[in-house]
């Protein structure tokens, strides 16, 4: 007879004294890197809903799991469904995705998607302490679970530290974190408001509850060898920055050093672009992710790799939340309100899906979030008002599948790989000159997080030159500049780029067409080109309109905040007059998602009136060909 754990590894001493505490313990973890972190959370969920006393153990509903990124809040959820015996309907979510639901659910009333993150954090603050948590549908919770607390600065920790206030006598807590990979804080733009939320969080717990109890997890069961080991011995002294007799900045810039000397001190593989480095890189057959200090090098290695044909995926922000194509698809050929589960899953099996996805997944998600229908229906137009709403749920979003990945250490948080590599770190001498508000913590601790992620082997390489990529910091695009500052040889693409109000269609292919061409031909890492339709600007301050071109065939146009960034990267100054990009070249998509418009632009293109399509999202920096037409995309 098997247990419910038999496929999951046993519990370490440590692990298990944190899985066995009551629910009502108020209890803080520091969870060293690759120390099962993720897997104790998990056992302790379990634990929590499955206690053997009834008297002791929680529902589901009672709990609630937040946590900082999506990628976080996925691992734990994919943990969960594969090892989580009880706990598979505990609620996970993001900071941000609980807050907006909490306004949503407080006031209706209020356009909740129209206002910034940092304005709904804020707002769910206020409403926090007006009651919101307790008047909502499931209640005060019994034990809150905060995942990644180290990085909690700022409006977020606020949130966190009024929640907990709010419930201090009738709810206990877990809180995890590691204060070596405390890497957010440059969300803070005042360097020394900055410096004094580090670790402000567990300074917070330690005084504002004198029943705290606080236990390590200290064992490294990430590492499989020596070279993925190289960092781990320095956790400890990063976890105690803030108390370093010389000061944090001090103690940071020598950690730093020292964690830059062991790298560097490893084998290297040479330049990225040399052919060994780029033939190890479409050969290897596990997971590997090259990591970048910041998102300008992390696009100039996409570029490259791009140029020497190795597929790859360059990864979003955390923010960036896409919501799949096959949802636009799947209400596009629904012919009736609802949907069963043999119709559901009938039609998602006749359309191409991303790898990864699983049909029966997707079904149990979507009938779980449109319950209102009953038991065994999803509700078709429920579906659409979360994509217009943009309450989309994240479990359903694609998978990230792709063998290697190019990201920066930020958004590699959490993520650990097969084979790492690191682009050759710069001192923080040579930082101090490019950067004059330099984070020295923060850069220590980023290169430790960087240092941890592998499984097996770490490297380090030579990257590509990025002195050609500046920053134009009014519209925080990154352009390919050169010797004279006036020129611009090209722009960046972002989130957004991509005119998504109504559908597209050109003179060839009218939108139901583009729709069925989208989904059958354009794939992720696709070459797509921006073509000027006509020369004469869209609008007081606008570029002229571009379309979007897939193999010479119009998917797309740009949005009217791509025209206007691109006109203030151009205008370099009041009198300069600007000889516009005939063609800007060497884009890719990056996926393909539903998008939310019009209800009557979309029924009036014929794909039915839930108000949503499927458009191309781009990525990438665009080289400009300017003159006469230039042919068809690269790549």
């Amino acid at each position: 007879m098997t247990g419910p754990y038999d496929a999951s590894p046993p519990l370490t001493a440590e692990q298990r004294a944190v899985v066995d505490l009551p629910w009502d313990t108020r209890l803080l973890v520091t969870a060293g890197a690759g120390s099962g972190k993720t897997h104790t959370v998990v056992r302790r969920l379990d634990a929590l809903v499955g206690h053997e006393n009834p008297d002791e153990a929680l529902e589901a509903g009672e709990i609630l799991v937040l946590s900082f990124s999506r990628a976080a809040v996925r691992e734990l959820r994919d943990r969960i469904a594969r090892h989580g015996d009880r706990a598979e309907r505990v609620r996970v979510q993001t900071f941000d995705s609980w807050a907006y639901q909490l306004l949503a659910r407080a006031y209706p009333d209020e356009e909740w998607k129209a206002h910034s993150f940092d304005e709904r954090i804020r707002a769910a603050t206020a409403a926090i302490e007006k009651g919101a948590v307790e008047a909502g549908e499931l209640g005060a919770p019994s034990h809150v679970v905060i995942d990644e607390a180290q990085d909690l600065v700022g409006d977020r920790r606020d949130l966190v530290e009024a929640l907990l206030d709010r419930f201090q006598r009738s709810c206990g807590f877990t809180v995890v974190g590691d204060s070596a990979q405390g890497i957010y804080g440059f969300q803070i733009e005042d360097a020394k408001q900055r410096a004094e939320e580090a670790d402000l969080f567990f300074a917070w717990l330690r005084t504002s509850y004198d029943d705290l109890v606080e236990l390590h997890l200290t064992e490294n069961f990430r590492a499989t060898t020596p070279e993925a080991r190289t960092a781990l011995a320095l956790g400890p002294r990063l976890q105690n920055l803030a108390a370093a007799p010389d000061g944090a900045e001090s103690a940071a810039s020598t950690l730093h050093a020292e964690l830059r000397e062991r790298l560097l001190g490893l084998p290297g593989l040479g330049e990225l672009a040399g052919d060994f480095t780029l033939g190890s890189l479409k050969t290897f057959p596990g997971t590997c992710a090259i990591l970048t200090r910041d998102n300008r090098q992390a696009l100039a290695v996409s570029e490259l790799l791009h140029e020497h044909g190795v597929q790859h995926s360059l990864k979003r922000s955390l923010q960036d939340r896409p919501v799949p194509y096959w949802a636009a698809e799947l209400l596009r050929r629904a012919e009736s309100l609802t949907l069963t589960e043999s119709r559901f899953l009938e039609l998602l099996g006749g359309m191409p899906l991303p790898a990864g996805v699983e049909p029966e997944h997707c079904w149990r998600l979507s009938r779980a979030v449109t319950r209102r229908t009953g038991r065994g229906q999803v509700d078709v137009a429920a579906l659409g008002r979360l994509v217009a709403e943009g309450r989309f749920p994240d479990d359903l979003a694609d998978p990230e599948t792709a063998r290697l990945v190019v990201s920066t250490v930020h958004r590699a948080k959490g993520l650990e790989y097969d084979r790492v590599l690191l682009l050759s770190p710069p001192s923080i001498d040579e930082l101090r000159k490019a950067h004059e508000d330099l984070d020295v913590p923060a850069e220590a601790k980023a290169l430790y997080v960087a240092m941890t992620r592998a499984r097996e082997d770490l490297y380090h390489v030579t990257g590509p030159d990025t002195s050609h990529i500046r920053r134009h910091r009014p519209t925080g695009r990154w352009y390919l500049g050169a010797w004279e500052k006036y020129k611009r040889l090209g722009v960046q693409v972002m989130t957004g780029d991509v005119h998504r109000d109504t559908p597209s269609c050109s003179a060839a292919m009218d939108a139901a067409t583009t729709q069925i061409y989208l989904l059958e031909h354009v794939r992720a890492g696709d070459g797509v080109t921006l073509r000027m339709r006509h020369p004469v600007p869209a609008g007081p301050e606008q570029s002229p309109p571009y379309d979007l071109l897939h193999h010479d065939r119009v998917v797309g146009e740009v949005s009217e905040r791509f025209r206007r960034d691109l006109y203030a990267v151009e205008k370099v100054s009041r009198s300069w007059d600007i000889t516009w990009p005939s063609e800007i070249v060497g884009l890719r998509v990056d996926t393909l998602e539903t998008v939310a418009g019009s209800t009557a632009a979309g029924a009036n293109a014929g794909l039915g009136a839930s108000g949503v399509w499927i458009a191309p999202r781009i990525t990438g920096i665009g080289r400009h060909r300017r003159g006469g037409r230039a042919g068809e995309e690269q790549g």
